[in-house]
């Protein structure tokens, strides 16, 4: 067999159950308790929102969303290291 194979990885449960922010990342904590961290460098919509703006968030089935910000995330996009833009 020539080529690359591909090796499929159980990921497990990849649904959001929190959000949170450092003064550097987006920390989101997946329902099986592991949690994903990537910059908000990442995301400009996130970084430069407010305080409150971050906290108004929808948990939705793959990911999570901000009305007031208008931001959508998809946590597999988060795992895949995809910035803002690519998540869409």
């Amino acid at each position: 067999m020539l080529g690359m194979s591909t090796l499929e990885i159980e990921v497990g449960d990849l649904r959001a159950s929190s959000v949170a922010f450092t003064a550097t990342d987006l920390v989101v904590t997946l329902a099986d308790g592991r949690k994903i961290a990537t910059p908000l460098d990442w995301y400009p919509r996130l970084k430069t929102a407010s305080a409150s703006q971050r906290a108004n968030y929808e948990i939705m089935t793959l990911g999570i969303h901000w009305p007031e910000i208008d931001e959508d995330l998809s946590v597999a996009g988060m795992l895949k290291g995809q910035r803002a833009g690519l998540h869409r």
